[in-house]
């Protein structure tokens, strides 16, 4: 049997397969951040774990400054973790990667503010997560998963997934490709303004004004808008005011 490899063996391993502007682990070795905050996590990781978590926090502190890039030292990252032009990666306290993950610039493995204990994702093997991605929570990123540039992820992601948009929809599962991509993810905004929607009929239909002719739905569907639209809407409405105030008068004026 050879020899183990050591996870800084690894790492500059993955870069090299990973990078292809990578022409020697020597270069790798002293120019690129994402390898050096990852060296300099493994020793700070090892003072944390062996009760010296100040010297812990001056070394991740240190590598902050130096390469943007901010690891808590208490985060579980396994051997073959590249982080590729990786300022602004933030990796929090509970986090936990495995193997073979490349992580690009901007990505957030956070907290949501509302969990204790286990607070942050863990993301299993061979994931790749692209630029400005949100990863929060205490979710699991399923292996050989993919997650778009600038998603927000809530919730679990199965294995072998791609998933893109905010909040984090599963688009391709097992490389086929999810036709229905409302899984019953929240949208907030869509759904207060169905609720005012609903609202807003309901008082047409007490005043018995017209309703207005392009209304938003749960479903997101609504009907094609010429160019003058809008005010063609304004002017329905303020018939129907009128409508309503020629009534009113006529009725004064038969009393």
């Amino acid at each position: 049997m050879g020899k183990k490899k050591s996870k800084i063996a690894m790492d500059l391993q993955a870069a090299l397969d990973k990078d292809p502007a990578a022409r020697n682990k020597f270069e790798i070795f002293f120019t690129y951040g994402g390898f050096k905050a990852l060296y300099r996590h493994r020793f700070a990781h090892w003072f944390y774990n062996h009760g010296m978590k100040y010297f812990a926090k001056l070394i991740s502190s240190g590598t902050r400054r130096k390469t943007g890039i901010d690891i808590h030292p208490a985060a579980k990252i396994a051997g073959g973790v590249f982080i590729d032009h990786g300022v602004g990666v933030v990796i929090g306290e509970t986090v936990e990667i495995g193997t073979n993950v490349l992580i690009y610039q901007g990505v957030t493995l956070g907290g949501t503010g509302k969990d204790t204990g286990k607070r942050h994702p863990t993301i299993e093997d061979n994931v790749m997560i692209s630029a400005g991605a949100k990863v929060l929570g205490p979710i699991v990123v399923g292996h050989n998963s993919k997650i778009g540039a600038g998603s927000v992820v809530l919730k679990d992601v199965p294995p072998n997934s791609t998933v893109v948009g905010v909040p984090g929809r599963v688009v391709k599962y097992n490389d086929i490709r999810v036709d229905d991509i409302d899984q019953k993810l929240p949208d907030p905004i869509l759904e207060e303004f169905a609720r005012l929607n609903k609202r807003i009929a309901v008082l047409e239909e007490a005043l018995n004004i017209k309703s207005c002719k392009y209304s938003i739905t749960m479903q997101n569907e609504a009907q094609a808008k010429s160019d003058n639209a809008i005010e063609e809407e304004i002017r329905d409405l303020a018939e129907g005011i009128k409508e309503q105030k020629d009534k009113l008068n006529s009725g004064e004026k038969g009393n």
